[in-house]
């Protein structure tokens, strides 16, 4: 095999706590794993960003009571067996993997002495059932899982690599027999090396996408920089099924520094008591829902802040934590603290500017209970997926616990079907031809990718955003399918890049949500139609193409 060919059991794609965690079972398992990250470090992803917590169990609660706050978060478009399916094992797992296995350091009530945990409380949550360290819980969960995945010789961890496309073998093998597979199967990616600028072709008997979600194609959002949908759009075009892709929630508080990128204020703070509040004065929540007040599903929210943004002009409103929130606010909320405090904000004295932004994908790559997609040998977890579990919106900390659950799950599923012969034939599997190279013109213009990016992004937050309108939507749709032509021409003319490959993703990304938002008619969580008739009707899926 030549040196732009390597072959794994298991290809992950992506480093955040859903492929991190599979990736360490499967290896555990005796696997060998291949875990792909397109950044120059693999902690930095969406779960490092995480600060509120992870739904763990908390004084009188029972995976019933957690299944309906899920679902009354969720407007009862969840799917009841993924919802059954988290609320039974999610506790239990994180026990396992994450307390016993990683003791991963989640604050105590009194102090590490102390053996009960300290739980805390978030939106649309009927009681305190989230685990949490400080406000960088995200940060501390992933530094176990990736400290302990670099002690495992079978866990191979290549960075700076971005996935350009899925391997299937009715369209990459060159084995006559392929064609003739009744059921198409994934079997691995081709993948960009950014440092040695070429293309290596990772053949596998599973490959799993873990790729996170899609904020970052909205002109506000609280993603690490390039989660574009790199994932979805690898899946779509390799034939595996996409759902609910007009779900987009967005979180209501993200400190509002004008030119500066969004940080995100973990719904926490309005769980320990924090108050929205207009530049008026007026405690505004109790308007749009009297009974849950600031602890209102994040949907009706978002949709409250920018309805007061408007109402009064303003590019703002303000989240009141220091008259509000009683405990010692620098050692519960430190990093929040000190952010706020290097901008020049004292959130112990004084309110804080906030704005909504993109924040979480809840559609995604349709998957089964044990991660398992439409096209057999792929498997997605986390942010990437659509599992069911959020349906129209998702409720606070549960994505921590999705992504480990079906994490820890598709890795067991892989490694049952590894050891039970349930593999592609060698021959078969070699048989995948090489990269193709792109085009050779050297024509990459760097102002050229980052204009088509703001007119993506302003596109994304003005037309398909918090509030949707059908004629918003229309014009969306026309404005990016036009774009996306050129863009098709400038990538098959151009040698392949990773701006030009997440450019070319991140296009397809909002194609595929603004098509989904104007095909449903029935404005429901987190899709907000102002417009709205009719009811929800199914739609079809965007035409299947590969880049080749």
């Amino acid at each position: 095999m030549s040196e732009s060919f390597k072959e794994t059991e298991c290809l992950i794609i992506g480093t955040g706590i859903a492929g991190a965690t599979c990736a360490y079972i499967a290896a555990k398992a005796g696997l060998r794993v291949c875990l792909l990250t397109k950044r120059s470090d693999p902690s930095l992803t969406n779960t490092n960003l995480a600060q509120g917590g992870i739904v763990y169990s908390g004084h009188g609660d029972s995976p019933e009571l957690l299944k309906q706050d899920i679902l009354k978060a969720g407007r009862n478009l969840n799917s009841l067996e993924a919802v059954d399916f988290l609320s039974r094992q999610g506790p239990g797992i994180v026990k396992e993997v994450l307390i016993d296995d990683l003791n991963v350091n989640f604050t105590h009530l009194k102090g590490p002495e102390d053996e009960s945990y300290d739980l805390t409380r978030e939106g649309a949550h009927s009681i305190h059932r989230i685990l949490y360290a400080a406000d960088h819980t995200g940060q501390d969960i992933e530094k176990s899982l990736i400290e302990a995945l670099e002690g495992l010789e079978n866990v191979e961890i290549i960075t700076n690599a971005t996935a350009i496309d899925l391997i299937t073998l009715h369209h990459h093998s060159m084995d006559v027999q392929a064609r003739y597979l009744l059921e198409d199967r994934c079997a691995g990616a081709y993948v960009f090396l950014e440092k040695k600028k070429e293309v290596l072709t990772i053949l596998a008997q599973y490959t799993v996408l873990a790729t996170g979600g899609l904020g970052d194609i909205f002109l506000h959002s609280t993603s690490e920089k390039g989660t574009v949908g790199d994932g979805i759009v690898m899946a779509m075009r390799a034939g595996a099924d996409t759902i609910n892709m007009e779900f987009m929630q967005f979180h209501p508080t993200t400190l509002y520094l004008p030119g500066a990128r969004r940080f995100l204020l973990s719904e926490a703070l309005r769980g320990e008591g924090a108050r929205l509040v207009n530049l008026r004065g007026e405690y505004f929540m109790d308007r749009y829902n009297p009974e849950l007040k600031d602890l209102a599903p994040r949907d009706e929210t978002a949709i409250a802040i920018w309805d007061e943004m408007i109402e009064n002009k303003e590019d703002h409103v303000l989240l009141d934590i220091a008259n509000f929130v009683h405990e010692d606010i620098p050692t519960r909320f430190p990093k929040i603290y000190a952010t706020c405090r290097q901008a020049g904000i004292d959130i112990t004295r004084e309110p804080v500017p906030v704005v909504p932004a993109a924040h979480y994908f809840c559609g995604g790559v349709h998957v089964n209970n044990l991660g398992r997609t439409t096209l057999n040998g792929l498997y997605a977890v986390g942010e990437v997926s659509c599992t069911g579990l959020h349906g129209a919106n998702r409720l606070a900390s549960t994505s921590l616990l999705e992504g480990l659950v079906w994490g820890y799950y598709a890795a067991k599923d892989i490694a049952d079907r590894i050891n039970s012969g349930e593999t592609i034939r060698s021959g078969m599997l070699h048989s995948v031809r090489d990269w193709i190279p792109t085009g050779n013109v050297e024509n990459e213009d760097p102002a050229l990718i980052a204009q088509d990016w703001a007119s993506i992004k302003s596109t994304m937050w003005n037309y398909v955003g918090i509030v949707r309108t059908r004629q918003r939507l229309k014009i969306a749709i026309e404005d990016l399918r036009h774009m996306y032509l050129r863009i098709e021409e400038f990538y098959r003319e151009t040698p392949v890049s990773k701006d030009i490959i997440s450019l070319f993703h991140g296009t397809q990304a909002a194609i595929l949500v603004a098509d989904a938002a104007f095909r449903n008619r029935n404005s429901i969580g987190c899709h907000f139609l102002r417009d709205h008739t009719g009811s929800a009707r199914p739609y079809p899926a965007m035409r299947r193409n590969y880049i080749q």
